[in-house]
């Protein structure tokens, strides 16, 4: 009782300040449930600043409710099937800034941490550079092979794990709620929703975790000559403290500097993006947090990502679906578009492949009619997603999280440069993944695959017969000594002889097409 107590008051602190900041008050009480409608009018009368955007009053109100809704809203950015595009676009310009912690305090997070003291650790340990709401960084100077080198260390903020997981109990009670009384709420998954920031807040606060991700990815970019990932100091981490290799580069955030120091911007804008399209589709894991904040360009050219908790996973299902519907986009092929959604088990059978495809070519036409440097590959994202939910498409936390960091990885390719050309900067990433995995070398590769599984069942055959021979025996014997036709008896023989013969046939099969592949 007392849990829920707190929970209410908590919950009901919120829903003042978004009310006093004018949240609701953009709403369309025409479109609200009846029980809603009253409830918005008593809220809005608490409104300070009415007719405002709802986007700009949202960013507010969760900065001043605490660090929890801050993340919340940077999570939500990522989510405009819940919140819509126009609000997920202003979500995207919350900061989550707050006062750091203190040096001392740090180190004795990181002395606690790394069962070390901070001298034996590194040679130096400066003063916080940055602070946010779940750590704080600093700049430190460690030995390796007898050399000093920079390195940034990222040290938790205390109390910051009790802090979230008390918010997530409250944003766990709401949607619960939603889904129970709510068909649209049941649509939008919000315990899912909830469920998927609580994995982002557990990723963000074990650095154990951010530093595997960072590992994981700096393996699948190593030939990359385009991207670089900074290398993490496995002895230097722990779970509340993360070291990585110092950035010595421009941010993107500074066009300016970035252009100073002679990089062009035309191709760092074609690397974000082809580099993000070729991290979802080939590697099937993509930094899901390309703000400009998170990319620097190293003195070589090279982007450079940091901040690695929030990642993106794409199944072999899913990367084919991307690249399947940007490439049916990009050459017209809307019918194969809408198989590609069927295939996928994402829309419903019960609908027309012709009335869906109809759709698809409603959202696709519009865009070989305008200028190159007006084709937002995000744009068209969004709405095959507002289209696919007419046909009763379910979301796809994935691929939201896909469609939103291509907005933000879109818009930082063209701040750098503002007529890049979408479909010509996709066209080989997306063309060339077609090639390596639906065509004829993908074909040949999976018949090998499938040549191996036969052989592998092909050894099992010789067991296969003994067990057959000997349920064969064991049948004699009963003959010979007599069968016992209890129940238990007759089921199993009925399952020794379901177990023989399956296996005998699958064996006997696998050695039938094995042989017919290699003498045929």
């Amino acid at each position: 009782m007392l849990l829920q107590t707190g929970n209410f008051l908590r919950l009901a602190r919120a829903g003042y300040i978004l009310a006093r900041e004018g949240v609701f008050t953009s709403l369309d009480l025409n479109l609200l449930p009846p029980a809603a409608a009253p409830l918005v009018r008593i809220a809005n009368l608490f409104a300070v600043g009415k007719g405002e955007n709802a986007g700009a009053a949202l960013v507010r109100a969760l900065s001043q409710i605490g660090p929890s809704y801050v993340k919340l809203g940077q999570f939500l950015a990522t989510r405009p099937d819940v919140v819509g595009g126009e609000i997920a676009d202003a979500l995207t310009a919350l900061q989550d800034r707050m006062a750091p912690f203190g040096r001392a305090k740090a180190i004795d997070i990181v002395e606690r941490s790394l069962g070390r003291k901070v001298d034996e650790i590194f040679l130096s340990f400066g003063e916080p550079v940055a602070a946010a709401s779940v750590a704080q960084v600093h700049m430190a100077t460690a030995l390796y092979d007898g050399k000093p080198r920079k390195v940034a260390v990222k040290v938790l903020r205390p109390g910051v794990e009790g802090q979230f997981a008390r918010d997530l109990r409250d944003m766990y009670m709401v949607a619960r709620v939603a889904e129970r009384w709510s068909s649209e709420g049941r649509r939008l998954r919000m315990i899912e929703v909830v469920d998927t920031l609580a994995r982002t807040v557990k990723l963000e606060t074990d650095f154990r975790l951010e530093a595997a991700a960072a590992s994981e990815f700096a393996e699948n970019v190593a030939n990359d000559p385009d991207i670089k990932v900074p290398h993490v100091d496995w002895d230097r981490t722990a779970r509340e403290v993360l070291t990585l290799e110092w950035i010595d580069g421009a941010p993107l955030s500074d066009l300016e500097r970035v252009a100073a120091e002679g990089h062009d911007l035309k191709a760092l804008g074609a690397h974000v993006l082809q580099s993000f399209l070729r991290h979802a589709m080939r590697d099937g894991f993509f930094h899901a947090d390309m703000h400009q904040g998170n990319l620097f360009v190293d003195k070589q050219g090279r982007l450079v990502a940091i901040d690695f908790g929030i990642m993106g996973r794409l199944g072999e299902k899913e990367r084919r679906f991307l690249a399947e519907i940007l490439y049916g986009f990009i050459t017209r092929d809307y019918r194969r578009v809408a198989e590609v959604h069927f295939e996928a088990g994402y829309v419903p059978a019960k609908h027309s492949i012709e009335e869906f495809s109809q759709a698809l070519r409603a959202i696709g036409e519009p865009l070989h009619t305008v200028n190159a440097s007006d084709i937002s590959m995000a744009r068209l994202l969004t709405l095959l997603f507002e289209v696919t939910a007419l046909f009763d498409m379910r979301t796809r936390t994935e691929l939201v999280l896909l469609q939103k960091t291509m907005v933000v990885a879109e818009g930082v390719a063209r701040t750098l440069d503002p007529k890049l050309d979408i479909w010509k900067t996709c066209d080989p990433v997306v063309r060339g993944w077609i090639e390596e995995n639906l065509g004829p070398k993908a074909k040949i590769e999976d018949a090998g695959k499938s040549i191996a599984e036969l052989a592998r069942l092909a050894t099992h055959l010789p067991k296969t017969l003994a067990d057959a021979e000997m349920a064969i025996e064991r049948i004699s014997r009963m003959a010979d000594q007599g069968v016992d036709l209890s129940p238990h008896s007759i089921e199993a023989m009925a399952e020794t002889r379901r177990h023989a013969s399956n296996r005998l046939l699958l064996g006997l099969t696998a050695l039938t097409l094995l042989a017919a592949w290699l003498f045929g």
